[in-house]
């Protein structure tokens, strides 16, 4: 799985810059830019990042700032990486535990070290962590967070009625708007309770929360799932067994 990261800094361009060298990185997925710092702690307590390139001086509060008012979670908390024009701070960033130290401007290979150096802490904190830890550390989101019309949504779980493919986006539906994700299926349903989210199709997820019925009975014997706002989802007959397993139960 790739590390998810996050991108803090109050300059548009230094943001710019990091997130175009962590594009060309494999196994990186940016889960979240911040600008400020409470905008930062948010997005670490909603997106939970693997790992934070966090800028030391920041509006309002600096990075050490963030790091004392993030949620200490255990192997939830992120491993960090100061991104900084200033060398005094160093020291300091040891002593919370930083995994590097980058001074700006950096290349794209001493990027390159310390997202090895970030890999190898979560990987080392992956493989002595118990079975049963590792269970919780990945359990099901209880919101998403992603861009949308220029804005960056914390969007409860509950409020989504059903996810459906498009290319290479999903399309997330509300009650009262949609929103275009550009995220795989099969990853997104990692994300979901299998209890509450239900895949029906090779391109689309249902909320059990929100579905009207589910009918079986059509001469084709073809399934098709019906929303209480009237919605009808096919349902490929691939997925026929979880729907014959739900109706057991």
């Amino acid at each position: 799985m790739p590390i998810r990261v996050i991108i803090a800094d109050d300059e548009v361009l230094a943001r710019q810059k990091l997130r175009q060298f962590l594009l060309d990185e494999t196994g990186v997925e940016i889960v979240g830019e911040g600008a400020t710092a409470l905008e930062t702690i948010d997005l670490v307590q909603f997106t939970k990042p693997n790992l934070v390139f966090l800028d030391i001086q920041m509006p309002g509060m600096d990075g050490f700032d963030v790091i004392a008012a993030c949620p200490k979670d255990g192997n939830e908390q992120p491993r960090i990486i100061f991104t900084t024009a200033y060398d005094g701070y160093a020291l300091r960033a040891f002593e919370v535990n930083a995994v590097d130290y980058l001074l700006k401007p950096f290349t794209r290979e001493r990027l390159k070290l310390a997202i090895q150096r970030a890999k190898n802490h979560i990987q080392t904190n992956e493989h002595s962590s118990t079975h049963g830890n590792a269970n919780t550390a990945q359990g099901y989101h209880t919101r998403v967070v992603f861009k949308s019309k220029g804005r960056i949504l914390f969007l409860p779980v509950e409020e989504i009625r059903w996810v459906g493919a498009e290319e290479n986006y999903l399309r997330i539906c509300t009650e009262r708007e949609t929103h275009l994700l550009r995220e795989t299926m099969a990853k997104f349903e990692e994300k979901l309770d299998p209890m509450v989210f239900l895949r029906v199709h090779r391109s689309a997820i249902v909320n059990l929360h929100h579905v009207k019925e589910i009918r079986t009975d059509s001469p084709e014997g073809d399934a098709t799932v019906i929303m209480r706002d009237g919605q009808r989802i096919p349902v490929s007959r691939g997925y026929r067994a979880r729907i014959t397993r739900l109706l057991a139960h």
